[in-house]
């Protein structure tokens, strides 16, 4: 993995939600965002992850932040994964691999001693001016909403 780091401008794209609206980075110019990116639709680490910031949504919204989770997935398993955990915020598909790969976030991939090519759970924090503030690397889906809200809350006072 080739991650992008801290203090520099997050890269702009374009891609597709969940309904098949396109969404562009610079359009959130101004809020807080959380760009995390995870591995797949509907499996249990990636579920786990969605639904505690689904749960924390009020927080992040509270904290004029916005969340686009990112995956490789298409618009129609998003849309799915979507509706199915009721989720409140964006989900983008990037089945072309371009943003994924901007973001450094592609790459070998363990699991269950198989090696593959794949997203990393990686999450960016970008500030209103759109500079990566915080990069997590070793994401932990149970406990990511918290450890970015407590780092939004941070921020905030300063």
């Amino acid at each position: 993995m080739n991650l992008l780091k801290e203090n520099t401008k997050a890269p702009d794209f374009e891609l597709m939600d969940q309904e098949g609206k396109a969404h562009k980075l610079s359009d959130y110019k101004g809020k807080w965002v959380l760009l995390y990116f995870y591995p797949k639709d509907d499996t249990a680490g990636c579920t786990k992850e969605a639904c505690m910031i689904r749960d924390s949504w009020a927080e992040f919204k509270n904290k004029n932040a916005v969340v686009l989770g990112v995956s490789v997935d298409s618009v129609e398993s998003h849309d799915k994964f979507h509706k199915k955990y009721k989720l409140p915020f964006t989900i983008l598909a990037d089945e072309e691999k371009k943003v994924v790969n901007q973001y450094g976030v592609w790459g070998e991939n363990k699991f269950m001693g198989r090696v593959y090519q794949g997203t990393n759970r990686v999450s960016y924090l970008i500030n209103p001016y759109q500079k990566i503030v915080k990069v997590y690397e070793k994401v932990k889906p149970e406990i990511h909403a918290e450890e970015v809200l407590k780092d939004l809350e941070v921020r905030l006072k300063k």
